[in-house]
Parts: C-alpha cells; sequence; structure tokens
C-alpha cells in the first residue's frame, strides 16, 4: 500500500510542478494562470487534455507541437519529474502528517521560485506572501499560537541578518550584491526553522551557488547568478533531512 501511494504522490507531482511552471512563467508578466489553459509558447494555440499530460506527452508528441511542428521546451518536462521525486520524497518522509503540508508548501516555493528567478531574475512579492501565510497556518495548526508566534520571531530575525549581509555586500562590490527577494524569502524560512538551520541556510546556499556562478563566469562571463533557487535547495535540503540543531551545536562545541 505504502508502494501505491508513492506513485500516486509521483503522479500528483508532476501535474504539480507543470502548474508550477506555468504560474512562475506567468505571474510575473501578471498573466492570469488559474483561469486560462496552457498554450504553446510559439502558435498560442491552447493544448488538449492529452497534450497537458505530464512527461507522458512530451514523448508521445515526438517533443514538438503538434499544430506548429515547433520544438518544445524541454525544461517544463524535468521540472514535472523532479517535482513529482521531491513528492514522493515528501510523503515517503512524513505520511499523512501535518509536516506533509508544510513540505508541500516548501517544494511548491521551491519550484515557483526556480522558475521566476530563473526567468526573469525577481522573486514577485505574491508568492512570498502566499506562502507565508500558508507557513503560518500550517504552523498554527502543528504548534499552536505560541510556537507560531515563536517562529515568526525567527523570521523576523533571519530577515536582519540576511538584510544586513546584503548592506555589507553592496559596500563591498559597490553595486547590489543581492535581490531583496532573497532577503525576504529568509523570513519564510524562520517560520519552518530553527534559528541554527536558517542562518545555515545562508552558507548552504553559497556553497551551492559557488560552483555554477565560477561555470557561468568562465563560461559566458555572466555575472549575475540567482542566489534565490541555491537558498531554497539548502532551505528543502536541511528541511528533508530532519537535521537536530543539537546535534549541530554539539559537534561544533568538539
Amino acid at each position: 500500500m505504502e508502494t501505491i501511494y508513492i506513485i500516486l504522490a509521483f503522479i500528483i507531482g508532476t501535474y504539480m510542478g507543470s502548474f508550477y511552471t506555468v504560474v512562475g512563467l506567468r505571474l510575473p508578466k501578471k498573466e492570469p494562470f488559474l483561469i486560462s489553459r496552457s498554450r504553446c509558447d510559439q502558435c498560442k494555440h491552447e493544448l488538449s487534455l492529452f497534450e497537458m499530460i505530464p512527461i507522458v506527452s512530451y514523448f508521445l508528441l515526438g517533443r514538438k507541437c503538434r499544430y506548429c511542428k515547433s520544438k518544445i521546451n524541454s525544461l517544463s518536462t524535468y521540472i514535472e519529474f523532479f517535482t513529482g521525486i521531491l513528492f514522493a520524497v515528501a510523503y515517503y518522509s512524513f505520511s499523512f502528517t501535518p509536516q506533509l503540508a508544510v513540505a508541500i508548501g516548501v517544494i511548491s516555493l521551491l519550484i515557483i521560485v526556480l522558475v521566476t528567478d530563473l526567468f526573469y531574475l525577481i522573486i514577485p512579492d505574491e508568492i512570498l506572501v502566499f506562502f507565508s501565510i500558508y507557513f503560518i497556518i500550517c504552523q498554527l495548526i502543528i504548534v499552536g499560537l505560541k510556537g507560531t508566534i515563536y517562529h515568526i520571531g525567527v523570521g523576523i530575525f533571519l530577515f536582519i541578518v540576511m538584510y544586513l549581509i546584503m548592506q555589507l555586500g553592496n559596500k563591498l562590490f559597490k553595486k547590489e550584491s543581492m535581490g531583496g527577494g532573497d532577503v525576504k524569502l529568509m523570513f519564510l524560512f524562520g517560520l519552518v526553522l530553527d534559528p541554527l538551520l536558517g542562518t545555515l541556510t545562508i552558507f548552504l546556499g553559497s556553497l551551492f551557488a559557488l560552483p555554477m556562478s565560477i561555470f557561468l563566469y568562465f563560461s559566458n562571463h555572466e555575472k549575475v547568478v540567482p542566489f534565490g533557487p541555491f537558498l531554497l535547495i539548502a532551505f528543502a535540503f536541511l528541511f528533508f533531512a530532519k537535521i537536530d540543531p543539537m546535534m549541530i551545536i554539539h559537534w561544533l562545541n568538539l
């Protein structure tokens, strides 16, 4: 039975990954994403239900639009598969518990911001507000009012830490060192993680971003690297790893 639930979680995740891609591509351009159907990027023809089946339709259509024959961008298929894997991992890790709702929120935030930040180098405030409310509601259910207030305080603390780092970076590099969206993300991290793990996302995210930054610089001299996705990868990693902060403190004391 558990295997069936994991497979169902993967299938649901692929559909959600397709939806998240649409949200990430349309929201920054103020285009509707809830009431309008998906369409071909080239000929703008609305896709049928068959053409919107995640992953499978991409290969059955020969990786081309059935109307204008233009090549379909494979990014959406990769995101669908990756989201499906994450949904399966979320169920495997948390089963049917309140933490599963938090895990789905973490995955959703990761995928949507991955798209918006990679394509437009922005993290829309609408996304941050929505997921702030979502995580607060989750924490009210899981830890109650007192615990939720604590996490809001952690979020404010992490926001201030990241803001100070941004100001320091701006002075050192004499230009904008990171976007405001990256700073605001830290508030959301505090709604889920404790202060130590939340702070650790900054260093872990920087570690993840370093090799990509070096590669992009030497391959095409790209100097602007979106930091948000790497912060979110670190955030998701720490959340799913279920790391006990006390273990880190004990290790540091050694």
